[in-house]
């Protein structure tokens, strides 16, 4: 029941935040412009035991972008729940490679797990590793899927990560 209820949320909001889309020109007379990142998918799909459904919000702001030699870096700050309960707070950089319609986002998120009924991950800090691909569907909005994995790095004597995948939808406002 928790699960079908998680997707059910997931679902609404991308629904809401898809059909009040901005125009073009409403998204360039914003001053702080920002993207958030919804996302839903299954938390640590490889483990029969232990997966679980999950949902999540990111959050990055496009004033703070970087053209560097790797790309354009920006910070992100994001919140995962699994449908038992884990939590995942994290803030980290991800680049941005933008291939025609497609973009290419990688990023390295550290951050703080709380294991809640979840699996224990074996470490209060944990770094998330990401790749997202996705593709542009209006001027203001994307549509992706994301794999990443989530580990204690050896900080903890017990360090079985996760993997997990979602599907994003990216909407700037």
């Amino acid at each position: 029941m928790k699960n079908k209820n998680l997707n059910f949320f997931c679902l609404v909001l991308i629904i809401i935040f898809f059909t009040t889309s901005l125009k073009s020109d409403e998204v360039n007379k914003l001053i702080d412009p920002h993207e958030y990142n919804f996302f839903t998918g299954m938390f640590d799909f490889s483990d029969d035991g232990k997966k679980s459904t999950l949902v999540g919000i990111q959050h990055q702001n496009e004033n703070l972008y970087k053209d560097t030699f790797l790309g354009t870096l920006s910070p992100v700050t994001g919140l995962l729940v699994t449908g038992d309960t884990a939590t995942y707070l994290y803030t980290g950089v991800q680049a941005e490679y933008n291939l025609g319609k497609l973009n290419l986002t990688p990023s390295f998120t550290p951050g703080l797990y709380e294991q809640g009924d979840g699996k224990d991950l074996g470490h209060l800090v944990e770094f998330k590793s990401e790749v997202q691909l996705s593709f542009d569907l209006f001027k203001n909005s994307e549509l992706g899927f994301s794999y990443n994995h989530i580990s204690n790095a050896s900080l903890g004597e017990n360090n079985p990560g996760a993997n997990s995948y979602m599907f994003n939808f990216m909407k700037k406002f």
